[in-house]
């Protein structure tokens, strides 16, 4: 079998991975291409995932995407080994096992551009194209033909030969500032691949879009201006949201257990149902005899919880007051008061700063799955008034449970 070929689009993508896309997008794709893509590592930072890049990595053909932690975007594509990986440009090919990707051949291909930058310390000379950039390693005999920056290119030592790529980086060119040339920004774009962003989002998209809850009243969704009070009815909801992506009759609530006013005994399933919208990160539960809003459930889709990649992350803003109470009627509407971050729970929220908020949490309840189908670990629930928070081991929230206390 040879060397897999993907399309090769300068500060746009490789193959059918476009810059900007959302994880799941990414892994719909691998799922979707199962025979090709059988192998895939998904790899983050256990303790704080929001710290480092969310990566998928492909070791059989040599390359892995790099999306940013906290809008789960696509911001960077690495092809780490180049024989593994064939990539087609115009008309073109380049690397895998038979193509020797040289200086030259790169030179060559993608045309002239200005002097790259030299990194002393890895011996390592970049060339930069707008949204594009490649990797030579430079043997330690040759490194003084790469320290002035006015070489003549194509890069060629001495005894006749050229560097050999080894690495190709494909960013949004937005990273170059914008306005100026290759050669103006190559440093910079050279120091900062790291923190190379996915590109803006098309106007009127709707990931990401900020959902701001009033505790115990409703959800007001910025991206289209939409309201969601308790005790809407699913009608509502259909002119309000559009379609579900699906509906499930809900099953006996594990922790109803722990209420002493229901004492009647538990079938496997009750008569309420979820609308469930996987894109907006959102359920919504409705009574099965009132057919009336009564819970709403939002999804963090950290990596790590068994859930993880069935929900967009929703971007939520929770508006609460601490709990003192000092505050609790200052935000009469949500997002207009400078003040709100600092009574404000987010999908970015650790454990310990929504304590500091709505203190003590008290004991917790443990939900687990079984080890079998849950190799992360058990999550811990605490509850607090009209409101409840499924947390995991690292401290992060992997989803929050919004009720009226009257409903519970």
């Amino acid at each position: 079998m040879g060397a897999l070929t993907l399309d090769l689009r300068p500060g746009a993508g490789l193959g059918a991975f476009n810059l900007g896309m959302p994880v799941c997008e990414a892994l719909a794709y691998v799922e979707q291409h199962r025979s090709i893509f059988d192998i895939v590592h998904i790899k983050y930072h256990d303790e704080e995932p929001l710290l480092v890049d969310l990566v998928l990595s492909f070791p059989d053909h040599g390359f892995h995407l790099r999306f940013e932690p906290r809008t789960q975007r696509l911001r960077l594509i690495e092809v780490f080994d180049i024989q593994l990986l064939q990539m087609r440009y115009a008309t073109s090919s380049i690397g895998g096992p038979s193509i020797a990707a040289t200086f030259v051949a790169v030179y060559a291909l993608f045309g002239p551009t200005f002097p790259g930058t030299y990194d002393k310390k890895r011996c390592i000379y970049t060339l930069f194209y707008p949204g594009l950039s490649f990797a030579f390693p430079i043997p330690d005999r040759y490194t003084d033909c790469c320290q002035d920056r006015e070489a003549e290119l194509p890069l060629e030592f001495p005894d006749g030969t050229t560097p050999v790529m080894s690495r190709v980086c494909i960013y949004d060119s937005a990273i170059s500032g914008g306005g100026g040339t290759t050669g103006g920004v190559g440093v910079g774009v050279g120091a900062s691949l790291k923190k190379a962003m996915p590109p803006q989002l098309p106007l009127g998209s709707l990931y990401m879009e900020e959902v701001h809850v009033k505790l115990a009243e409703e959800l007001y969704f910025t991206g289209g201006g939409q309201h969601l009070p308790f005790g809407a009815s699913p009608q509502d909801v259909w002119a309000e949201l559009g379609r579900p992506c699906a509906i499930n009759q809900k099953q006996v609530d594990p922790m109803v257990i722990h209420s002493a006013s229901d004492p009647k005994p538990k079938t496997a399933l009750c008569g309420d149902y979820f609308y469930n919208y996987f894109a907006r990160g959102l359920d919504i539960l409705f009574d099965g005899q009132t057919h009336r809003i009564k819970k709403f459930v939002l999804h963090t889709n950290f990596p790590g919880h068994t859930e993880f990649n069935c929900y967009i992350k929703c971007n939520f803003f929770i508006h609460c007051s601490p709990s003192t109470g000092e505050h609790a009627d200052e935000h009469s509407v949500p997002g207009s008061n400078s003040h709100d971050s600092e009574y404000c729970i987010t999908a970015d929220t650790k454990w310990h700063q929504v304590q500091e908020l709505l203190g003590d949490g008290g004991r917790a309840a443990i939900q687990t799955q079984g080890s079998v189908s849950n190799p992360f670990g058990p999550t811990f629930v605490y509850g607090y008034r009209n409101i409840a928070l499924e947390v995991m081991k690292n401290g992060h929230v992997a989803t929050v449970t919004l009720f009226q206390t009257s409903l519970a």
